[in-house]
């Protein structure tokens, strides 16, 4: 599946970052905790230029909790403090004020002013109106809908600059887009979403064949995910006329429900050992 799809807010999301940057103490980098490798845009290393930096493992919630674990001790090896944070509950959360203040300048008087970066879709807006108390910041459910430049006050002494998702202008690992595309990052208009949902099968068959089997009520799987894919969509009734599965549908029907956690918790980027 090839992607290149770098639309002008993207572009904008940049000069933002970097407008606004002098500007900040400290960077929140949220990754998906789903995809802790895929969900790092490789620029924004760059972009940060050496600013001190927290990772937010955000979405923990959907996430394998065992490979979170290892995610977040090998990013703490690499020397970067990381949170985990529930996205449905919240959890997580307390321990973000002190993380920054360590982070950003240690001892240090007044106003800690953060920067929350990201990939489209990553829970940046949420996050962040997870530790104002309230919404504070404009969430959707697609990416690409936070615009502009917000000041939010999320704990005394403590304010964040929220700023759009920001994607590389190339995808050169395929398996990369395919994982960023299955967890949501990319708008469906960008993506065939038959392609995503039948590599998503592979996966699952892969290392959670048993899943599969419960979630669809399946005495056994089909012999290849081309097949498995019209199963899903037989049981889910997306049939057009003469009885032929919507494959279209049954595809989106299943990221969907991948998405929101109903097949379970899983992590596509294992961590190395």
């Amino acid at each position: 599946m090839d992607i290149h799809w770098y639309p002008g807010h993207m572009a904008k999301a940049r000069k933002l970052i970097r407008e606004h940057l002098k500007l900040v103490h400290v960077v929140f980098e949220l990754l998906d905790a789903r995809i802790p490798r895929s969900s790092r845009n490789p620029d924004i290393a760059t972009l940060l230029a050496g600013k001190p930096r927290v990772v937010i493992l955000n979405k923990t919630d959907l996430a394998d909790p065992t490979e979170t674990r290892l995610w977040a001790e090998r990013l703490v090896a690499e020397g970067t403090p990381v949170v985990q944070l529930d996205s449905f509950t919240g959890r997580g959360r307390g321990k973000i004020p002190s993380a920054v203040r360590e982070v950003a300048s240690p001892g240090r008087t007044g106003t800690i002013r953060g920067m929350v970066v990201g990939i489209p879709n990553v829970g940046k807006s949420t996050f962040i109106n997870r530790l104002a108390g309230q919404k504070a910041a404009a969430t959707g459910a697609r990416p690409g809908v936070t615009r502009g430049k917000q000041w939010i006050r999320v704990a005394p002494g403590i304010e964040l600059l929220d700023t759009p998702g920001v994607l590389w202008p190339r995808f050169d690992d395929r398996e990369v887009a395919l994982k960023l595309a299955a967890t949501g990052a990319l708008k469906e208009e960008a993506i065939d979403c038959e392609a995503v949902a039948l590599w998503l099968l592979d996966w699952l068959r892969a290392e959670y064949p048993g899943v599969l089997k419960r979630r669809y009520q399946l005495a056994a799987l089909p012999a290849d995910s081309h097949m498995l894919l019209e199963t899903i969509g037989l049981k889910r009734g997306l049939v057009v006329a003469g009885g032929r599965v919507d494959r279209f549908k049954a595809a989106v029907a299943l990221l969907k429900e991948f998405r929101e956690g109903r097949l379970g918790r899983f992590t596509l980027d294992k961590c190395p050992v």
